[in-house]
């Protein structure tokens, strides 16, 4: 096409010189008519005729030629259409296959599941492993050197339990855990319980042998401790082992009240306790109530009060009687109440980092009894405490110190039976015990403590020094309970 184009307007240019050319010509002969120009001069009028001859001559070669190659440039237009024309139509069919390929997969795969709807499967032994419960180990070793004026025993090395907890969410609304401690002397129940959540609003519900919530830290399991053991009054007043009964509890969410946060625990249990309950023959439950307020004093600081008691009875007496021994059946209360603080700084941005711990508790006992001597009903009273201020000082090292303190009654006929809630004598306990603990990882904790336990009017002062390993393998680490 632009071949074509240029060569019409060359031609154009041509028969445009030549009229100028013509024109020109004739200019140039004024005032005279043509048959005088023809007359005058014949040879400009011939070599005229002969340019426009000429002229007309390769006009008419060109427009033969621009025919032509119209027409081939017409041709090869179409060639071009049929040459692109045939794949598109090659591609469309080869779309269609596909299409009628893809339908006919789809019509099979639809088949396909009708199949297997008809198929039943009886047993799913793949999916067993997701209702076992998870498991965690969880180790105590204890390497003990102790002083005392008297003792031959100074050194201790060895496991003080190895634990194996145990916990599943039976449903979405109720959730089972299981502590059983294996030592030295065997393994034994230490709690298994299930807890219903939401039975109603801000309500739950748990059935089974549980730590009780007597303030704070008998909750807790001893691996799960801020120091070594349990605080010196708790373990006189509720034994080595704390309160540990089974029966069920209900735990209430309260209203708020003056921006605190309130709950409220009851909790009914066998008076299985063998420092305050044992020997019950009748079986009569104890009852416990414990009320939490907390409540945020800063961004970094909270506080939690809390109030707790129990009562239980004990129907089983051995009284001296005419030189010998009888047991006597007379059903009389044991009374224990107590306050907890808990006052924690944990600053939000270094809080694994930087924290300050105060908690404290105090108890209070009252217990109806039968004179072990025989003259007959009393009661005696004693009392106890402890408080301790614990601090991190960098993410692995925790640095804290304990006080204790546990005065029981003094009773003139008291035996090994009323021990060491009453003595014959005037009798104090007081102790002390700084500590640290270095957090290895979530799973490994060292902790050295040292211990001045003072028995006033007992036995002589105790001094030791405790290394402390714990460890935890699976996945609920060093839970305290």
């Amino acid at each position: 096409m632009k071949t074509f184009r240029r060569r019409r307007t060359r031609a154009r240019r041509l028969a445009l010189a030549a009229t100028a050319t013509a024109s020109l010509f004739l200019l140039g002969v004024p005032g005279r008519g043509l048959a005088e120009v023809d007359a005058a001069s014949p040879e400009p009028m011939v070599r005229l005729e002969q340019q426009l001859v000429d002229l007309q001559r390769q006009i008419t070669e060109m427009e033969r030629r621009h025919a032509e190659e119209m027409k081939a440039l017409k041709e090869e237009i179409r060639t071009l259409r049929a040459e692109r024309a045939t794949p598109i139509a090659a591609e469309e069919d080869e779309l269609a296959d596909l299409r009628r390929l893809a339908e006919a997969e789809a019509a099979r795969a639809e088949e396909g599941k009708e199949e297997e709807k008809e198929v039943t499967f009886t047993a799913r032994g793949l999916s067993l492993q997701a209702l076992n419960p998870e498991i965690s180990v969880t180790g105590d070793m204890l390497a003990t050197y102790r002083h005392q004026e008297g003792s031959e025993q100074h050194s201790n090395i060895g496991f003080r339990t190895l634990g194996l907890h145990l916990e599943s969410y039976l449903d979405p609304y109720t959730r089972f855990k299981a502590a059983i401690p294996v030592s030295g002397g065997g393994a034994e129940l230490g709690e298994a319980y299930m807890m219903r959540y939401g039975l109603l609003e801000g309500f739950n519900l748990t059935f089974g042998k549980f730590r009780q919530q007597f303030g704070v830290v008998n909750r807790w399991h001893k691996h799960g401790l801020d120091q070594t053991d349990f605080p010196l009054a708790l373990r006189q007043i509720f034994g080595e082992g704390g309160l540990n009964q089974t029966g069920f509890a209900f735990d209430w969410v309260l209203p708020r009240l003056w921006n605190a946060s309130q709950e409220l625990t009851t909790q009914v249990t066998n008076g299985e306790n063998g420092r305050l309950f044992s020997g019950s023959t009748l079986s009569t439950p104890s009852v416990l109530l414990h009320y939490k307020n907390y409540r945020d004093l800063s961004r970094s600081t909270y506080l939690e009060l809390g109030l707790s008691g129990i009562v239980g009875w004990k129907d089983e007496w051995t009284i001296e009687q005419n030189g010998s021994s009888a047991t006597v059946h007379d059903r009389r209360p044991a009374r224990v109440l107590g306050a907890d603080l808990n006052l924690v700084w944990e600053p939000t941005d270094r809080m694994r980092y930087r924290n300050v711990v105060w908690r404290s508790e105090l108890y209070l006992l009252d217990r109806d009894i039968l004179a072990p001597d025989g003259s007959g009903s009393d009661s005696l009273s004693a009392w106890g405490a402890f408080t301790y201020l614990e601090s991190k000082l960098n993410r692995k090292l925790d640095l804290g110190v304990r006080l204790d303190y546990f005065k029981p009654d003094q009773k003139g006929y008291a035996t090994s039976s009323l021990a060491p809630h009453a003595y014959r004598d005037d009798v104090s306990f007081w102790q002390v015990s700084p500590y640290l603990t270095y957090q290895q990882s979530p799973f490994v904790k060292y902790r050295v403590e040292y211990n001045h336990l003072d028995r006033k009017g007992v036995e002589p002062s105790e001094d030791s020094l405790t290394f402390q390993l714990i460890f935890a393998a699976g996945p609920h680490k060093h839970e305290r309970y």
